[in-house]
């Protein structure tokens, strides 16, 4: 008859078994973004990257309810210091304190979110910013750091720094690469600190982005398929731009004293519009290849071999209210749309061959706002501007898949969009009596006209985060009752 002990040690390994299946590593992972007004439901979203086995995933801050959602799902997480948190916490260490208390431990020792990586600041040496946010980088970190060693999570939560890819340069070839002057010193002393924890050095690389800002540029560098336009490095030969740059970056810290130091990709995707360049078909052949060579572990010339340590695809989701200063496509990086809903087929490398989509969305009701028949549209333009300003209107636009569909179709659009934004009010559909509400979905073609998500509803396994979550407590609730039985037995 087993022991007391031994049934207990079963029971243990059983839950320890189930917390482990879902603790494996992967190379893919996601970046989950919510500027957006139609945010599904934390909870759908974590089920929905459970669904496609993801299992990493990187945010940009530390919303408490994606963090909620996220307790016992296995899910390996990366939160974020904002750039705008950054000089308070590099000013003071109980405010670092504080940030930890609040963002890091009240979550892995109680709620079981696996943070791993702590991300401070986001591109913070961006040509753009002038330098604005440099000097806060390393003091900021070493508050962090000790803020860590207080909690006894030192050893578990690494620190790293998201750098955008112009913090490094080259002349012509990836063998000349070097950092920005101005930021040799800064990045010896990041490369120092990453290298002593063990941590690696995250960048983010856009051939998309290389391809619409340059004309000159070679469309088939940018993807995974060979180029006829190869760049030539002595003995290596770069056929995409993604080896190119990373062995750009290579190189870069090769110069600084650490070319053996870990490499992340924290973000790198494709749009699916917003430019020419942009569509579902180049989408996913750049993510499919991108995945291919990755899961392949070919690594690239300088690194034969050596994949990058981790690669988070940018992104999980569309954001229809993130600025569009960089251009229209910077709504539409999501390889799911807002709602969950896969947009191409794409085999991750992670054990399902599609794209799941998301379950149990929320939505209002199917309805939409459009253009009345009766009414002459003269008058319309200020009605366009005012709901283009507030809603996305960016898929009307060249290259989007909402181009083309006439004037009454460009009107129905900008007022449903604004409608739905407005989360159905009906005097939201209004436009001086321009607008009616239908019930007859006016989609035409691509053009997706989009029903929004009731945001107010909370995901009924929200507070649980999962499946496991759910299998996982199960196990160890039963294997408490399994000893408390033999304990009273023992003492009968």
């Amino acid at each position: 008859m087993a022991t007391a002990s031994s049934v207990l040690l079963a029971a243990l390994l059983v839950a320890a078994l189930c917390v482990f299946a879902w603790r494996a590593d992967a190379a893919i992972g996601v970046n989950w973004g919510t500027v957006s007004s139609h945010r599904a439901p934390p909870g759908v979203v974590v089920d929905l990257m459970r669904a496609n086995r993801i299992s990493k995933v990187k945010l940009f801050d530390a919303d408490p309810s994606v963090l909620r959602a996220l307790a016992g799902s296995g899910i390996q997480v990366m939160i974020g210091v904002t750039n705008g948190e950054l000089s308070s916490i590099a000013g003071s260490q109980s405010v670092a304190d504080a940030w930890v208390a609040q963002n890091v431990s009240r979550y892995v020792g109680r709620g079981g979110v696996d943070i791993r990586y702590i991300a401070v600041g986001n591109e913070p040496f961006l040509t753009s910013y002038q330098g604005q946010f440099q000097s806060y980088i390393i003091p900021a970190m070493t508050n962090i750091q000790q803020s860590l060693v207080k909690a006894n999570l030192a050893n578990y939560v690494k620190l790293v720094v998201p750098c955008n890819a112009d913090a490094y340069q080259s002349a012509s070839v990836p063998s000349q690469g070097v950092f920005r002057t101005e930021l040799t010193q800064i990045m010896t002393q990041l490369a120092a600190v990453l290298s002593s924890s063990g941590a690696p050095f995250v960048v983010n690389i856009y051939p998309f982005l290389s391809l619409y800002q340059s004309s000159d540029f070679p469309q088939d560098y940018a993807f995974f398929e060979g180029s006829t336009h190869p760049v030539v490095d002595g003995p290596n030969v770069y056929y995409n731009a993604f080896d190119g740059n990373f062995d750009t970056l290579v190189s870069a810290l090769a110069k600084i004293g650490y070319g053996q130091l870990p490499i992340a990709i924290g973000e790198i995707g494709w749009p699916t519009e917003g430019a020419p360049s942009a569509n579902l078909t180049a989408a996913r052949a750049f993510n499919q290849g991108l995945i291919n060579q990755i899961t392949s572990n070919k690594g690239t010339p300088l690194r034969p071999g050596v994949p990058p340590a981790d690669v988070y695809l940018f992104s999980l989701l569309d954001e229809e209210q993130k600025s569009i200063l960089p251009g229209n496509f910077e709504r539409h990086w999501g390889i799911f749309s807002f709602d969950g809903q896969a947009k191409y087929l794409l085999n991750l490398g992670l054990g399902n061959s599609v794209l799941k989509n998301a379950k149990e969305v929320p939505y209002l009701p199917f309805r939409w706002c459009v253009a009345n028949p009766a009414r002459n549209l003269d008058e319309v333009s200020d009605h366009m501007k005012l709901a283009c300003s507030m809603a996305d209107c960016t898929t009307l636009y060249y290259g989007g898949s909402c181009y083309g569909i006439g004037e009454k179709g460009n009107v129905s659009y900008a007022f449903n969009s604004y409608y739905q934004q407005q989360k159905q009010d009906p005097k939201s559909c209004d436009f001086d009596g321009l607008g009616m509400i239908t019930y007859l979905d006016p989609s035409k073609g691509e053009c997706r006209f989009l029903v929004g998500v009731d945001d107010s509803k909370s995901s009924a396994v929200a507070s649980c985060g999962n499946g496991c979550c759910r299998v996982c407590c199960g196990v160890w609730v039963l294997a408490f009752w399994v000893f408390l039985y033999f304990r009273m037995m023992g003492s009968a």
